[in-house]
């Protein structure tokens, strides 16, 4: 893909997507966009949490985000090191539209954080897509993150939040999010964490709390009926559908691989397709279905 030459989109021609931007206060004049814009029939969900996130955040993300397979939700995140990142990489796992709003412009020479650009293109490789408000070769500094924070809360059908201490940089979303009259979804956490006195001091103000992706599809006006999952279940292969009938208990990959009776890395390659088509999930070795 190729960070050097990002589309702009101005104001007049801003997709219907995009059309969210022009109510809040000091909308983007100009657009900068790589890759795929979202279809305007996906619903768009902000996903922000801490840098310094916890093995419980970890979790939660990759928990929530798997419940929303299937579902016509694009995720939206800032990139960053932390849930930002982790957010981005479950949407890609489990077949989500995923759309990445970096601190700085989209040029590959100034791309924020830099240990980030291969996430960047993979995104990009996906069929997701980067956004910024910024001129391309315009490097992160201290205010271009509140400038970009604006855009996330304000493009999105709501925000999830997701750990936060109680100076994070992530509540400065979170607050744009409540300006905006925009829906502020927030995880509860840990009640000895730091990392969890962000996210309590909102869910004290009245976010409402998030337990299970159940609560961000009824916060976004989707129900179970809008899901897909036949379609997707109608382009497996014999070796596909083997893998989902095996896996009606969880299995650790050794067993799976040798009950498939496929080459090792045949077997690999399939079981790495299937999670990125949101079909089965692994974790610590152990695979199972993804409901």
């Amino acid at each position: 893909m190729d960070f050097e030459a990002p589309a702009r989109l101005e104001p007049t021609n801003f997709p219907a997507v995009f059309s969210a931007l022009r109510e809040i206060p000091q909308p983007p004049k100009d657009l900068w966009v790589h890759g795929t814009l979202p279809s305007p029939d996906l619903t768009l969900l902000c996903v922000v949490g801490s840098r310094n996130f916890t093995s419980y955040g970890k979790q939660v993300v990759e928990h929530l985000i798997a419940g929303l397979c299937g579902y016509p939700i694009g995720i939206v995140s800032g990139l960053a090191i932390g849930i930002d990142g982790l957010a981005h990489a479950a949407a890609l796992e489990h077949g989500l539209y995923t759309l990445a709003v970096p601190g700085s412009g989209l040029h590959e020479s100034v791309l924020y954080p830099r240990s980030h650009r291969r996430l960047a293109r993979t995104i990009l490789e996906r069929g997701g897509g980067l956004l910024s408000e910024l001129p391309p070769t315009t490097a992160a500094a201290p205010w271009t993150f509140p400038q970009r924070n604006r855009i996330m809360a304000g493009l999105c059908r709501a925000t999830l939040l997701i750990e936060a201490s109680e100076k994070s940089g992530t509540l400065i979303t979170a607050r744009m999010v409540v300006d905006y009259n925009r829906d502020l979804l927030v995880v509860p956490g840990n009640i000895f964490s730091a990392n969890s006195r962000g996210t309590h001091q909102f869910l004290k103000l009245g976010a409402t709390p998030v337990t299970g992706a159940e609560d961000i599809l009824y916060a976004l006006g989707i129900t179970p009926e809008d899901a897909a999952p036949a379609t997707i279940r109608l382009e497996l292969s014999p070796s596909e559908t083997r893998v989902l009938e095996l896996l009606h208990e969880p299995l650790d990959r050794d067993t799976l691989i040798r009950l498939l009776g496929l080459p090792t890395a045949e077997a690999t390659t399939l079981l790495m397709m299937m999670e990125l088509r949101g079909l089965i999930h692994a974790e610590l070795d152990m695979y199972r279905l993804v409901h």
